[in-house]
């Protein structure tokens, strides 16, 4: 049995005779057929991509992950052994042969080629586009896809998009080989089409294909500090200088990419991704797939004194934050616990950088804050909102469902459901609207004032 390395020109053999574990260079791209296994070396406490070739009908028994734009638990195995995909056991299974079963559905796959720490498949083809986004192909939906760039940068065998006609011309006049479009288009050049619904969203999709984000090998890292009661699980990684305390819980495929510290009795979700420098004060919790950028601190003590006797007296603040599955934080971000209870952070919010929120905020599901939004303690924020850049709001107040706050508003009274609100101090979007247009007035209004003054003989009120 041959295995040939699809990256750094390297070959390894195996031979059916043997039996045990097969070493697989680090980094290596191997394909069996046209099936890509990745390998991250055996046996080292550093690793978690590997193969192990057993004898006999074994032939190759595990593939411990498959990068497939998302990243995705795969497994392999000959004949009646695949039965594990179907019973669900695993979310992607390479069934070999160039197929893969992703959530269910047959994908054709041609190989792929490692780049450094990243795994790409150069070849990708239309029909695996169009079946990825849900979308239509007009033209050959066998085209080989080499990239996808921009219709100003594109070359011979990239992807481009277009959310309108107009970009749709730029696009079609480009070097590009398929065109990703929301709408019935037809190419005058003779490219292929990939028709979706939302050209915006299947750009969202489609770019995982063509850039996978970087896969770190499982384990700990020999410079990280780990407490003895602190659970790691195998295939975390953690990376250089963490320090993670007392019973702390990091979960599957967690990534801890380097200097973060995990205080006292914190909780990382399932494929979480905290990047360098982001700091847990104790009993932080994260749910899963959260993302935190570089310098962000969860947990830091509200600000929250009482005057007492000409000095300000610190009130202990021993709560904790609690956020929830697929949140995104930005860089630098700081998201205070509560004095009492938690701080909450709703599924599915996105959280730009430079963003300052209070002790006992509570912000629901699914919410966008632009940066350099501040939020007091204690104000209680709805599903849906949209907070726009440098919005500041007080505490204690009541954000609804669905409201929309525009850029640089200062909100200090509550918002009911459904509402634009803009302005410092903000309003209504209509009302407040209505007053910009009239302050524009002010100085046409003010001269004919003054004219009126005069010709009734008083003195111009600007003088008095």
């Amino acid at each position: 049995m041959s295995f040939r390395a699809v990256a750094r020109g390297v070959w390894v053999i195996a031979s059916n005779a043997r039996s045990g574990p097969v070493p697989l260079p680090l980094g290596v791209g191997v394909m069996l057929g046209e099936m890509v296994v990745l390998s991250r070396g055996w046996g080292s406490a550093g690793s978690v991509l590997h193969s192990q070739v057993g004898s006999g009908e074994e032939g190759l028994s595990r593939c411990a992950r498959w990068v497939f734009g998302d990243r995705l638990q795969c497994s392999f195995r000959p004949g009646p052994a695949a039965a594990g995909c179907w019973r669900g056991e695993t979310k992607c299974c390479v069934l070999g042969a160039g197929t893969v079963m992703l959530r269910g559905r047959f994908l054709p796959v041609r190989g792929g080629v490692l780049r450094g720490n990243r795994f790409f498949m150069p070849t990708l083809i239309a029909s695996l586009v169009a079946e990825r986004v849900g979308g239509r192909i007009v033209g050959d939906s066998s085209l080989e896809l080499t990239g996808f760039a921009p219709a100003d940068g594109a070359k011979l065998g990239d992807l481009t998009f277009a959310e309108n006609e107009a970009y749709f011309l730029r696009a079609d006049q480009s070097a590009a080989s398929a065109i990703l479009v929301a709408g019935d288009f037809r190419s005058s050049t003779g490219k292929t089409i990939v028709q979706v619904e939302n050209a915006r969203v299947a750009f969202a999709q489609v770019l995982p294909l063509f850039f996978p984000e970087p896969v770190l090998p499982a384990g700990i890292h020999p410079s990280a500090v780990v407490a003895a009661s602190a659970r790691v699980d195998p295939s975390a990684h953690v990376g250089p200088q963490c320090v993670i305390g007392e019973r702390v819980r990091i979960g599957a495929e967690a990534v801890l990419v380097g200097r973060n510290f995990i205080s006292d009795d914190c909780v990382v979700g399932e494929e979480c991704r905290l990047y360098s420098n982001v700091t847990l004060y104790p009993r932080s919790a994260l749910g899963r797939r959260v993302r935190i950028h570089a310098g962000s601190v969860i947990g830091s003590d509200g600000f929250g004194y009482v005057f007492d006797k000409g000095e300000h007296r610190k009130v202990p603040q021993v709560g904790q934050v609690i956020i929830h599955d697929d949140v995104e934080i930005g860089a630098n971000v700081t998201i205070d616990r509560a004095a009492l209870g938690a701080t909450v952070i709703g599924r599915g919010t996105k959280i730009d950088n430079l963003v300052q929120i209070a002790h006992n905020v509570t912000i629901g599901e699914h919410c966008i804050l632009v940066a350099q939004v501040g939020i007091a303690g204690s104000t209680k924020i709805g599903n849906y909102v949209t907070i726009a850049g440098q919005v500041g709001v007080a505490g204690h107040l009541r954000i609804a469902d669905k409201v929309t706050i525009a850029a640089q508003s200062g909100v200090m009274h509550h918002i009911p459901e459904g509402q634009k609100w803009l302005g410092s101090p903000a309003g209504p979007d209509r009302v407040m609207k209505r007053q910009y247009l009239a302050m524009e007035r002010l100085p046409e209004l003010l001269r004919r004032v003054q004219e009126l003054e005069r010709r009734l003989g008083g003195e111009p009120s600007a003088a008095k």
